[in-house]
């Protein structure tokens, strides 16, 4: 099947966007899946909107002149109720999926996104969830908000409202199980806790307990990660093991395009900072 490459965190930056693509040409990759947090980091919905229509579908329809899939999601900074619009843009284009709680084929690979994260303390909590039952909520920076169209939904006691919503454990329960976990890969924004790959600045690891039961359980081939940016900075650690299964979250670098370039056949994986300028 070739390389693919794996890119997260990207946050609108087009220049990284525009990188990723000239390098999927260059490796021959078949495939580049994005792991999240796609659009811009302003969080405004008409900075994310003029984001989806202005660049992101005309990059999409680069993709499909290429004959490259995309696979990808928004995650925790991408605003939810532009979801119906990103998967407008999607539909528009055979070899882009929306990777968001679903099943996709690829070859012989099936591929599976899940794009909700363990609750941190910024305000906007449109994916935000308890990470099960024993979860303790971090010190919140102020009152949960939701993103509504063309405006927001305060949640004064954000605590109480995510007791009421599935928490990470019964989320990845409920995604359609895979035909062939030895032939799975899984794209989860949110790192497993224990790995090294959830270490935000300070030395704090921040990662999901149950994320990581999750990928003990079910030993697919291999789970893509992202949301903290520095960690590979901060602990050293890009990839790491849960068993049979290889979890990779390469960050995000702020002087280059981190990007990784992997084989499944040959479970090969090579981690790149690329200059962008």
């Amino acid at each position: 099947m070739g390389p693919f490459l794996y890119v997260t965190d990207l946050h609108g930056n087009q220049r990284k966007y525009e990188r990723t693509l000239a390098l999927a040409v260059e490796t021959g990759a078949w495939l580049v899946v994005n792991g999240g947090d796609m659009f811009p980091h302003s969080r405004t919905h008409g900075d994310q909107e003029r984001f989806l229509q202005e660049f992101l579908d005309p990059h999409f329809a680069k993709y499909q002149e290429a004959g490259i899939r995309h696979f990808g999601f928004p995650a925790n900074d991408d605003l939810r109720t532009h979801d119906p619009q990103f998967d407008v843009i999607c539909s528009r284009y055979p070899l882009v999926e929306n990777l968001a709680g679903r099943k996709v084929p690829a070859g012989p690979y099936e591929f599976l996104g899940f794009n909700l994260v363990s609750d941190f303390p910024f305000r906007l909590k449109d994916r935000a969830r308890m990470d099960d039952g024993e979860f303790a909520f971090p010190v919140q920076f102020g009152t949960g908000i939701l993103s509504r169209p063309g405006g927001w939904e305060e949640i004064p006691d954000w605590m109480a409202y995510a007791g009421t919503l599935p928490t990470i454990e019964e989320e990845l329960a409920a995604l359609p199980a895979p035909d062939d976990p030895g032939r799975a890969v899984y794209v989860i924004h949110g790192p497993p806790a224990g790995l090294g790959l959830d270490v935000v600045r300070g030395g704090q690891p921040v990662g999901s307990p149950a994320t990581a039961r999750f990928i003990g359980k079910t030993q697919p081939c291999l789970t893509l990660h992202g949301h903290i940016h520095e960690s590979p900075e901060e602990s050293g650690v890009w990839m790491a093991n849960v068993g049979k299964t290889v979890c990779i979250q390469p960050g995000q670098s702020a002087s280059g395009l981190s990007v990784v370039v992997g084989d499944l056949e040959e479970m090969r994986f090579e981690k790149r900072i690329l200059p962008v300028d």
